[in-house]
């Protein structure tokens, strides 16, 4: 049976987003972030991450880091009684100094290949999934996934998130107002 999902951006979503985050000493949730992951569970929707994590193909940190913050996000969900049903991320960038990440992909924001991996793995409600990012390049990968998309404003994701999951009829606002922030990782 399929069931709907939520597709969060990481970085900027669901911790600030601080330059290359990789070290779980130094990241910061965004307020009401556990929360809303917490609500998307009990909602009965698949709750994924979805980053580009361009720091790989730049040499600052390598993939096993990006694993080991996934993980310790995971441990620090559960304290909440909220959960990640799955991460995907995007080592690669055009201009990556590690050769073997320096390529064009399918998986790097904002093309959809990430989202469509999820897609493939899973029993996906499209019609009823939708995606919260903080770049137009995240609403961009939604759109090509054929999902809906929302822009995350920067507040409290929790308030954010609750009458989109209480309300499908509520439409995707690409107007919302836009925080910006250094965009590392777009």
């Amino acid at each position: 049976m399929k069931r709907p999902a939520v597709f969060f951006d990481r970085d900027g979503v669901l911790n600030e987003d601080d330059s290359y985050a990789f070290d779980p000493d130094k990241i910061r949730w965004v307020e009401g972030a556990q929360q809303a992951v917490k609500a998307v569970n009990d909602a009965g929707h698949l709750a994924f991450v979805v980053t580009n994590q361009s720091g790989i193909a730049r040499g600052f940190y390598e993939e096993r880091h990006v694993r080991n913050l996934h993980e310790w996000m995971l441990n620090e969900l559960a304290a909440f009684g909220a959960h990640i049903d799955a991460f995907e991320f995007c080592p690669h960038h055009p201009e990556g100094l590690v050769e073997r990440y320096r390529i064009l992909c399918s998986c790097r924001k904002p093309q959809p290949g990430m989202i469509r991996a999820l897609l493939e793995r899973y029993a996906v409600d499209i019609d009823a999934s939708f995606l919260i990012g903080d770049k137009q390049s995240d609403l961009a990968a939604a759109q090509a996934a054929g999902i809906a998309a929302y822009l995350f404003d920067g507040s409290n994701l929790h308030t954010f998130i609750a009458p989109l999951l209480t309300d499908r009829s509520y439409p995707p606002d690409q107007s919302r107002s836009y925080r910006g922030g250094a965009g590392t990782e777009d």
